[in-house]
C-alpha cells in the first residue's frame, strides 16, 4: 500500500549537503556545522526557497534539542514566553550540549510593536543556553534590535534563473518521481521548475499533485505563458467578467508570477504614463500576497485597479 504522504515532508533534506542553495550560502551553514556553533540568525527570502528546512538540518547535523514555533499560528507573547521558557529551562536530552535551538519559523508575522520587542528580551533572557533562528518572507518587517542581534542570511540570492540550481533540482524530482514509481518525462519536470522555482516546496507540491494518475506529462504540465497572455488579452479589453473567470480557473498559477508576467510586458501593453503607477500597484500587491488569506481575491483585486486606471495601447 503506497504511503498517503506530503512527498515535501517524505523527501525533506536532513543535512545542508543535501539542501539545494547556490554553494556561498550552502557555504555559510556549513562553518556553522563545522565549527559547532550557531548564532542568532534570521534567514530571509522568498517563500518555499529552503529557509525551515535549512534551520531543521542545523539542528539535526549538531544533534541539538530543537523547539518550532509558527509565529503565524503562535504569535501571543505569553504563548511564546511560556513555551520558550519551559523549553530553555528543562534539562537536554544530551548534557555535552552548550545550547539548544529555538526556531521562530514566519517571525514577520509576530506584531512588530508588542511581540517583536519582547521577542528581543527573551533572546537577551535564554542567552545562556538558546540560539534562535527566525525565518521571515519580508527582514524589513523584522525590528531592528533584532537584526542587531542576529546574523541574517538572505536567501533571495535564489534564483529562479540559476541553471545549476535547476539541474540540481531536477535530479532531486528525478529521484523522487522514481521512487514513488511515477513514469515522468524531464520536459513536465522543466516545465514545473520554470513555473515555479525557486519555489521548491511549491515544486514539489505540483509535481505530487500532478502525478496522482501515475503519470507525469508536459501536456499535464504547462509554463503558464499562453494562460497569461489570455489574461493581458482581458486587462486590454477590460473585460472584468473575463479576468475574474480567468483568475478562478488558474489558481494554480502563483499570483508573483501573474505580477512579474504583467511588469515585463508593461512597456508593450500600456500607454507610458500609466507605467509608474502601474508598477507601484504591482509592488504593494505582491507585497500583500504574503499575508492574506485569500491569494486568488488579492490578485484580482490588483487587476481590477490596473484594469480601471491604466491606459492599454
Amino acid at each position: 500500500m503506497k504511503e498517503n504522504l506530503l512527498w515535501v515532508e517524505k523527501y525533506r533534506p536532513q543535512t545542508i549537503e543535501d539542501c539545494v542553495l547556490p554553494s556561498k550560502l550552502k557555504t555559510t551553514f556549513l562553518e556553522f556545522v563545522k565549527n559547532n556553533d550557531v548564532p542568532n540568525i534570521i534567514l530571509a527570502g522568498p517563500a518555499g526557497t529552503g529557509k525551515t528546512t535549512i534551520a531543521r538540518a542545523l539542528a539535526n547535523e549538531l544533534g541539538l534539542d530543537c523547539l518550532l514555533i509558527n509565529a503565524s499560528e503562535e504569535s501571543g507573547i505569553d504563548i511564546l514566553r511560556n513555551k520558550i521558557k519551559q523549553f530553555a529551562s528543562s534539562m537536554s536530552l544530551d548534557m555535552e550540549k552548550k545550547y539548544k535551538l529555538v526556531i521562530l519559523d514566519e517571525a514577520d508575522y509576530l506584531n512588530a510593536q508588542s511581540t517583536q520587542p519582547a521577542l528581543r528580551g527573551f533572546i537577551e533572557e535564554f542567552s545562556g543556553n538558546c540560539r534562535f533562528v527566525l525565518t521571515c518572507n519580508f527582514k524589513n518587517r523584522i525590528i531592528e534590535p533584532l537584526h542587531s542581534r542576529c546574523t541574517v542570511i538572505d536567501f533571495n540570492e535564489v534564483k529562479i534563473n540559476d541553471p545549476k540550481l535547476a539541474a540540481t533540482f531536477m535530479k532531486r524530482l528525478q529521484f523522487i518521481l522514481e521512487d514513488q514509481k511515477i513514469e515522468y518525462s524531464k520536459q513536465a519536470i522543466a516545465n514545473l521548475i520554470m513555473k515555479h522555482a525557486p519555489d521548491w516546496r511549491r515544486v514539489i507540491n505540483e509535481c505530487q499533485r500532478y502525478s496522482t494518475s501515475g503519470t507525469l506529462t508536459p501536456e499535464i504540465v504547462t509554463t503558464g505563458e499562453s494562460e497569461i497572455n489570455e489574461l493581458v488579452k482581458h486587462l486590454k479589453e477590460k473585460d472584468f467578467r473575463s479576468m475574474r473567470s480567468w483568475a478562478a480557473a488558474n489558481s494554480d498559477i502563483d499570483s508573483s508570477i501573474v505580477f512579474r508576467r504583467i511588469y515585463d510586458t508593461s512597456y508593450d501593453i500600456l500607454e507610458s504614463q500609466s507605467i509608474p503607477p502601474v508598477i507601484l500597484l504591482l509592488a504593494d500587491y505582491q507585497y500583500k500576497a504574503a499575508f492574506v488569506a485569500d491569494r486568488e481575491l488579492n490578485l484580482v483585486a490588483c487587476l481590477t485597479e490596473i484594469m480601471g486606471t491604466a491606459q492599454f495601447k
